[in-house]
């Protein structure tokens, strides 16, 4: 096998190597082969093998090194061609520092040589503009303009330059010798001037806004580029306001107008808010005089919508015309406009809203009492009356007879809605048209008059209408409309607060008039607090005294111990069906009139002056057998009304009145016991005595009940902390 070197390429496999070597040669495979092994001859061929193998890696080192020597070669040559190349830079960046050199010499003598010339020349020209400006001043002298520049209507630019240029050498002339020339230089100054503004405005009205361009700036110089502007800014409003909207006609004629001025004049933030000064003092503000003068007198509540309309739509002008160039302080400039049109109206503002509402106030109230043939009463007039008052609130004494209202509360949604409503645009006003100093105080002055009309006026004398409407305790058949007080009261009382804190809590959050607008309104609740707690409690005394006229009336002696004690068909008594269905509607009433936690609140003072009522009627009477089992079956139709008052301590009291009652049934043996039962063993032995002693058969009873010294010891103790809580008589 010849020995290359391509036997050697990767991936190379030294046994694969030895093994395909001795396959090649003969003699050298294994015994089994068609050849018999001969290892001399393999062992011949390996040692030739390797010799081939050493001459092949001295060829290959040969060459290796040859490679090498020519890299080193080629190594040296680039790296002197590297540095041929640098000492070629480093001489080329030399001649470019020295050609830097030489031009900044040159320049710096062309400048030299510029400005001897220009040192010469300047003299040069002013002498010569001097000597043509002489030429055109002996021609005024003269009285005799030869030179075509003032006698071509083309050269009218060129004529303005050299008439605005000899005005201001004729000013420093003296009078005595050069008056006459001075008069023609200024008779042909202003005559150029009103030229140049009729061919400006003859431009203006044909839309060329290049020739616009022009002579504006030639009119710059002279004293009539500001009569120039007014006249454009007077051209520009011609045609403009033909709708009857002057705010938007102003707003779309300052939106073009800014388009043209900067193309125009040379300084356009001056010509537009001159423009915008313009419209403001005439067009603006004679369209609002003309608005409010006509109505400022003869109808106030329109005078105050106008002005707040007029306010708004000039501040919402003033805000789109901020994105415009008015100059540095465009905001101040604007405020100031809108001041100078508003001043002498703002002035007057807070006084003339004060008293429409004062008198839109008492006018609403007026309305519906009429609309009710009602005469208010005057409330709490005098030491007499207020002493009254005082008395009939603690101690719910009927001091007079009472006011039949025929079921009127003399409160109304829509007086309330008319109310709110105008002081809603009243606060409206107030925080557009006052001044931010002035605006917490104008909001509270506000407030005070909402006050006096809605609480004051209105619900408070409600309210002691609904007092003085309360029949007595002892009436019969009386219709308690006073929980109808409560409940439209405290709606009205909802839509106030709201109001409170959706429209002047914004006003007066960050001022001092915050914490006396919250005393007063604390001062408020409070009084209405008083009433309202004054006539529930009157009222509870009305139903309490309704349910003894019920059961005055219908219980009879006879119910409880009946002449045939085997002839009871009733479940339960008439009294007690009524007393529950009169309740019923009371509690359904109660929940109609109250929200929140003023339901339980007033039902559980109800409940618990119904039991004690319950409690005391039932001690009036003496019990059989059969009518101690007709009273159990009253006091569980009781409970069963109890539990329409979703109070537990009401259905508690019931309950224990309830096993209170079994003492009347209950085998005189078994008294002991049913004492010691769980509902009744923490009472008072003299109230479990007093129920026993309503039994007919109390003589033989009571040896039962009494005949255990220790029992009876043991349970004289006081009640336990629980039953304290319950409001036995």
């Amino acid at each position: 096998m010849a020995t290359t070197a391509h036997l050697f390429e990767e991936p190379f496999d030294a046994d694969e190597y030895i093994e395909r070597l001795a396959w090649r040669t003969p003699g050298g495979g294994s015994k089994g082969g068609a050849e018999a092994f001969d290892p001399k001859r393999l062992l011949e061929e390996f040692q030739n093998h390797i010799e081939e193998l050493k001459q092949l890696d001295e060829k290959i080192q040969r060459k290796v090194e040859k490679l090498e020597h020519q890299c080193h070669r080629e190594a040296k040559e680039f790296a002197h061609k590297v540095q041929d190349l640098q000492r070629s830079n480093q001489v080329a960046f030399q001649h470019f520092q020295e050609l830097d050199e030489h031009i900044s010499y040159v320049a710096t003598k062309v400048c030299h040589l510029g400005d001897q010339l220009e040192g010469v020349n300047t003299p040069r020209q002013r002498a010569v503009e001097a000597q043509r400006l002489m030429t055109y001043f002996n021609e005024f002298l003269d009285g005799d303009l030869r030179s075509d520049v003032f006698n071509n209507p083309e050269k009218i630019k060129e004529a303005a330059d050299i008439i605005q240029k000899l005005h201001l050498i004729a000013q420093e002339l003296p009078f005595d010798r050069f008056a006459d020339v001075k008069a023609k230089i200024a008779s042909k100054y202003h005559d150029l001037e009103r030229q140049l503004i009729q061919e400006f405005t003859a431009a203006q009205r044909r839309g060329e806004i290049g020739r616009m361009r022009e002579v504006a700036a030639v009119l710059l110089h002279f004293k009539g580029y500001a009569h120039c502007v007014d006249v454009y800014i007077k051209q520009c409003q011609e045609g403009a306001y033909m709708r009857n909207d002057v705010f938007e006609d102003t707003a779309v004629l300052c939106q073009r107008v800014n388009k043209q001025v900067g193309e125009v004049f040379s300084s356009p933030e001056t010509v537009m808010a001159k423009l915008i000064q313009n419209i403001f003092e005439n067009k603006l503000q004679a369209h609002v005089k003309e608005k409010l003068d006509e109505t400022r007198h003869s109808d106030v509540e329109q005078y105050l919508k106008n002005l707040y309309d007029l306010y708004t739509r000039t501040t919402g002008l003033a805000t789109k015309l901020t994105e415009f160039n008015l100059g540095s302080d465009k905001h101040t400039f604007l405020s100031k406009l809108i001041k100078s049109i508003f001043s002498s109206y703002l002035e007057s503002y807070i006084d003339m809203e004060r008293e429409y509402l004062r008198t839109r106030g008492a006018m609403i109230l007026q309305r519906y009492y009429d609309s009710k043939n009602h005469q208010k009463r005057p409330v709490g007039a005098g030491s007499i009356q207020d002493l009254k008052e005082r008395i009939r609130q603690r101690t719910n004494l009927p001091l007079g007879p009472s006011i039949d209202t025929h079921g009127e509360t003399f409160l109304s949604p829509e007086l309330v809605v008319n109310l709110l409503q105008e002081t809603r645009h009243a606060f409206e006003r107030c925080h557009r048209l006052s001044d931010p100093s002035d605006l917490p105080k104008n909001a509270f002055s506000i407030f005070l008059l909402l006050v006096d009309h809605l609480c004051v006026e209105h619900i408070d004398y409600a309210l002691e209408i609904g007092l003085s409407a309360i029949p007595s305790p002892d009436a019969k058949n009386a219709n308690l409309y006073f929980l109808d007080v409560v409940q439209q009261a405290n709606s009205i009382f909802h839509l106030f607060d709201k109001q409170f804190n959706d429209q002047l809590m914004p006003l007066i959050s960050s001022s001092p008039k915050l914490a006396e607008c919250l005393h007063k309104k604390k001062e408020v609740i409070e009084q209405m607090e008083v009433k309202l707690d004054t006539g529930i409690d009157r009222t509870l005394n009305c139903m309490v005294g309704q349910m003894k006229h019920i059961l005055a009336t219908e219980q009879k002696k006879t119910d409880f111990r009946p002449e045939d004690e085997n002839n009871v068909m009733i479940q339960y008594t008439t009294a007690c069906s009524k007393v529950c269905a009169y309740v019923s509607r009371q509690v359904e009433h109660v929940r109609k009139s109250m929200d929140g936690k003023n339901v339980d609140t007033v039902l559980t003072e109800l409940g618990i002056r119904f039991h004690r009522l319950i409690h005391e009627h039932l001690q009036q009477y003496s019990y059989s057998s059969m009518g101690g089992m007709l009273a159990i079956c009253d006091v569980a139709e009781y409970r069963r009304c109890a539990k329409d008052f979703r109070v537990p301590l009401v259905l508690q009291l019931f309950d224990t009145l309830h096993a209170l009652c079994n003492l009347l049934v209950v085998a005189p043996d078994n008294l002991k016991q049913v004492c010691s039962g769980e509902q009744l063993t923490n009472l008072d032995r003299n109230l479990l005595h007093a129920f026993v002693q309503l039994r007919v058969d109390y003589r033989s009873a009571r040896l039962e009940f009494l005949g255990d010294r220790r029992w009876w010891c043991g349970h004289t103790s006081r009640p336990s902390d629980a039953m304290q809580m319950l409001p036995w008589p």
